[in-house]
């Protein structure tokens, strides 16, 4: 599973150009664009693992604590976003489908689901799948522009 999870973040951060020509750096913005497709990921399979577990309510309070634990991330990266030209239209809810469908693929290939759950929610609730261990770099360089 974490292969396929890093794999997913990695795709995220490239694959996310934006369109638009006045932004004064786009592929930052792409980049930003992950922090929502990270957001989606952890949203996506804890929202799926708390359905097939039988509503074990683990997962919802992991699901809330990441988003607490990122929150702030997640503004930072929407107002560096808005100050670079803001993203192109429909580029965050791109990001956004890209990370719950990589999730989804990988839970898909998973031969013991049960596990595969399990597995995401000892993750998440040690703050391995936090924006600031799989995105670095990213909020390194969002953080520049914010102080700039």
């Amino acid at each position: 599973m974490r292969p396929l999870v890093f794999a997913a973040l990695a795709c995220l951060t490239a694959s996310f150009p934006a369109a638009a020509q006045e932004q004064s750096n786009p592929q930052l913005i792409g980049e930003l664009m992950a922090f929502h497709g990270s957001e989606a990921i952890v949203s996506v399979m804890t929202t799926h693992c708390y359905e097939t577990t039988g509503l074990d309510a683990t997962y919802k309070d992991a699901a809330e604590n990441w988003h607490l634990r990122n929150i702030g991330f997640l503004d930072l990266a929407d107002r560096v976003i808005e100050r670079l030209g803001g993203a192109a239209e429909g580029q965050q809810k791109a990001a956004e489908t890209y990370g719950g469908s990589q999730i989804m693929s990988a839970y898909n290939q998973a031969a013991d689901k049960n596990t595969f759950c399990r597995a995401f929610l000892e993750r998440v609730n040690e703050g391995e799948l936090d924006i600031d261990k799989q995105l670095p770099e990213p909020l390194a360089r969002a953080q520049e522009v914010a102080s700039e």
